[in-house]
């Protein structure tokens, strides 16, 4: 399910921060503390659609407040420290300036979920209502749970960027991204049964290779066969062997999968490792992972049709590349 997907790394990514925060700050090294200013200006702007400055390229060392946002009529203050007393603090600066702005806190590393039950002296009567203006991490992941699943992916693919894991691979050009950038303009639903030189009949294939749930997605796909064929041609205008080294690139994967998987979970293996590599490619456009496994399937299902993967039964040779 992508809205589990999304919501995991989110959690798992504001987690580590959360966590690393405050175990560096036990050890008073400080350094995230101050870039953690700057990538929740950015995260907030995009998860509430503010927008948020630091108040340090405003006015240096300016008390009480690190983020404002004069569209929104909000100042709010980063710490990694969650008490009463460091809210009280806050809000007991030189904010007068700031009347009819609302106030928010939010801390970085701690459980403030009890902060939200208690009242606070606000000698400048900015706008504060603690059930609503105190965050933490529990509170922004529980916000994110029960976005829409477009938001979700913006979310995911910020913090993704911004929180990078050493266990990410690494970002690479690969032409089966810009393969998928080209078919995801196309309209999928708008195709023609044309009848293709490289048309054969498949069952004895799909029986040969014990292919069953895979032979329905290769039926539901295989009319995009023809559609797959011009983009290839059109592919191979901007340079030679583009199309085949697609085509090598799916060879490739499934003879090394085929050490591991047979059969429908081979096919779908398959599928999965194409999807993950245009996702880690750096000339990808970002289309919603429904929209890429679809292409992915109708390029599998191509190289299947034109038996670059799976074996053939005998007598059937291989289908024109």
């Amino acid at each position: 399910m992508n809205r589990s997907s999304y919501w995991n790394l989110c959690e798992q990514r504001l987690a580590v921060l959360c966590t690393r925060v405050e175990f560096r700050g036990k050890l008073n090294i400080l350094d995230f503390h101050l870039h953690a200013e700057e990538f929740y200006m950015n995260f907030l702007n995009v998860l509430f659609g503010y927008s948020l400055k630091n108040m340090n390229q405003l006015t240096q060392n300016a008390e009480g407040i690190d983020l404002i946002d004069d569209v929104n009529k909000l100042v709010l203050q980063v710490s990694a420290t969650a008490t009463k007393a460091k809210v009280e603090s806050a809000l007991s600066k030189d904010l007068g300036s700031y009347k009819g702005y609302r106030f928010n806190f939010v801390s970085i590393s701690k459980d403030a979920s009890n902060l939200r039950k208690q009242s606070f002296n606000n000698p400048h009567s900015l706008i504060f209502t603690p059930q609503n203006d105190i965050h933490d991490v529990q509170s922004i992941l529980k916000y994110i749970l029960h976005l829409d699943i477009d938001k979700q992916r913006i979310i995911y693919n910020f913090l993704k960027s911004e929180l990078q894991s050493n266990d990410d691979p690494p970002l690479i050009e690969s032409n089966l991204a810009a393969v998928i950038n080209i078919l995801a303009k196309e309209n999928f639903s708008d195709v023609k049964c044309v009848a293709n030189h490289r048309a054969f009949k498949i069952d004895k294939k799909l029986a040969f290779n014990n292919l069953k749930a895979a032979a329905i997605v290769i039926e539901d796909y295989k009319l995009q066969h023809h559609r797959i064929d011009k983009m290839y041609a059109v592919f191979d205008s901007s340079g030679r062997n583009k199309s085949n080294s697609v085509l090598s690139w799916l060879r490739q994967s499934y003879i090394k999968l085929s050490c591991q998987y047979s059969d429908d979970d081979l096919f779908f293996q398959v599928v999965e490792q194409a999807i993950k590599t245009v996702q880690t490619s750096t000339n990808y456009i970002d289309i919603p992972l429904e929209e890429l496994a679809m292409w992915i399937n109708a390029l599998t299902v191509d190289a299947f049709i034109r038996c670059k993967i799976f074996k053939n039964p005998e007598g059937l040779t291989d289908a024109p590349a």
